[in-house]
């Protein structure tokens, strides 16, 4: 084994964040949103660990509803991933992570891993690939490396590290690991020194992990261990078993590994990071006019300060407002102090309490799927109306419903329309029905993005009256 082997990237993106609501719901989380830059987070993760000199292509944990997101947007930057393994149910990052371990074990076995949130935002500068070097170092030489980043405040919606004596160039024993604290316990660990920011990243061997995961938490391994070895192939996926993966228990890696082992260091990383847990961490990692305001997507600031402004469609005007939040999505908007951000939380769980907004709180009005998507345009008692997408070179699951017929109407694009045994082309502002109980089909034949009006009639309008057929994405 060298120390200039590659590393192996395991990136977390089975996360359903919701304290970036209206935008990150469960149904498209924030990992999976262009919240600063020009691509998504998970993308922006991906570009970090690329670089075919440093790395192998990176292993991806996520979610099963999450799959398909994953792999296009890998594909849309042209990244291959090495493995896509799914959870097919949450179990928090202890589970996950060695699941990937194991992963890794079998492809790479003496590489170290490299473990990271696809929904952070990093500066990938000087200071960010000398503390993935020395982190590489420690890990080679057998430690369980975790990177503590240098605290700019008191923030108490972190978890902390206290750093003890070095054991090698850049690289700390740990003394002990702090749960958020509170303003006056954060104040007093930056003013003593010594104290980090918990980034959730890390970096170890897989022997060394999983030789310790086997003494802390034997049961999980078990449990990880039959899930993989009753995983099956689908596509570029690899399922893991559900029985066995619901039988690990629902533990983060911290609790479960880092603050058990004494295999444990830290190096510590004085790099620009942010985890961006709420609307205001947006705000800090944005790009601000000379009033502090961050605007994303069309809108106006006039004599306002101190603001961030999020559209997703509308043209948003504020006016005469100072440390204010707009966040306008397609069906939600939220406004209130930017500086009390970190209630959009505890606001989602309202939501969901109520049966009337429990939809609005998971899911977007734009549904994707792995041959594009659709939007909910207009709903009424017995008829609904909606803009599909498909993507050029897909088509949707040959199927039928029992329910209700379908007229489209193609606004943009060609549509290769199969009804029954007849196969249609249709072009911009032709149409076609679908009687109900008809066998039907869309492809997307060419090369830009098909877009069509869908308008649904019938006694039954829900998405579980699909028949599905035949469906080259493996869904049933």
């Amino acid at each position: 084994m060298s120390r200039h082997e590659k590393i192996v990237p395991l990136i977390l993106a089975g996360g359903a964040g919701t304290r970036l609501w209206p935008m990150s719901r469960s149904s498209r989380p924030k990992q999976f949103l262009t919240l600063i830059g020009e691509h998504s987070l998970f993308q922006q993760a991906l570009l970090r660990v690329s670089d075919p000199v440093r790395y192998e292509p990176p292993i991806i944990v996520t979610n099963n509803e999450y799959r398909f997101l994953v792999a296009d947007q890998a594909q849309e930057i042209g990244v291959a991933p090495g493995a896509i393994v799914l959870e097919p149910v949450a179990r928090n990052t202890a589970p996950a992570i060695i699941a990937g371990t194991l992963a890794a074990q079998h492809r790479s076995p003496s590489a170290c891993l490299y473990v990271l949130a696809s929904d952070h935002a990093i500066i990938a500068d000087r200071a960010y690939h000398c503390a993935i070097e020395t982190a590489h170092h420690a890990a080679h030489d057998g430690k369980l490396v975790t990177f503590g980043i240098t605290p700019t405040g008191p923030a108490t919606g972190f978890g902390y590290i206290e750093a003890g004596k070095e054991i090698s160039p850049g690289v700390l024993s740990v003394a002990r690991f702090v749960e958020k604290p509170d303003v006056g316990t954060a104040n007093a660990m930056i003013a003593a020194g010594g104290h980090y920011w918990n980034s959730g990243m890390f970096m170890f061997r897989p022997a060394v992990m999983l030789d310790e995961a086997q003494r802390l938490t034997p049961a999980i391994v078990s449990s990880v261990e039959a899930a993989i070895a009753h995983a099956r192939r689908d596509l570029d996926f690899l399922r893991l078993d559900q029985d066995h993966f619901a039988g690990a228990e629902a533990i983060s890696i911290d609790y479960a590994i880092f603050e058990k082992s004494d295999a444990v260091a830290v190096v510590p990383a004085p790099i620009k990071w942010s985890d961006l847990g709420s609307w205001d961490a947006v705000w800090q990692a944005s790009e601000r006019d000379g009033q502090n305001n961050a605007l994303r997507g069309s809108g106006l600031l006039n004599q306002t300060s101190n603001a961030l402004v999020v559209s997703e469609n509308q043209h948003v005007v504020v006016d005469g407002l100072d440390d204010v939040a707009v966040l306008a999505s397609e069906d939600a908007i939220y406004v209130g102090r930017l500086s009390s951000a970190q209630n959009v939380g505890e606001i989602v769980k309202v939501l969901k309490a109520e049966p009337k907004t429990l939809a609005l709180a998971e899911c977007h009005r734009t549904m994707y799927r792995p041959w594009g998507g659709y939007s909910s345009v207009l709903n009424g008692e017995r008829f609904q109306v909606k803009r599909l997408f498909v993507k050029p070179g897909k088509r949707l699951s040959l199927q039928k419903h029992h329910h209700r017929a379908e007229h489209w109407v193609v606004v943009r694009g060609t549509a290769e329309v199969q009804v029954d045994e007849d196969i249609r082309i249709l072009r911009e502002n032709e149409s076609i029905y679908i009687p109900q109980g008809a066998v039907h089909r869309l492809a997307n034949p060419g090369k830009i993005l098909l877009e069509l009006i869908e308008v649904q009639t019938g006694s039954y309008l829900g998405e579980d009256d699909i028949i599905r057929l035949d469906d080259e994405f493996g869904r049933t």
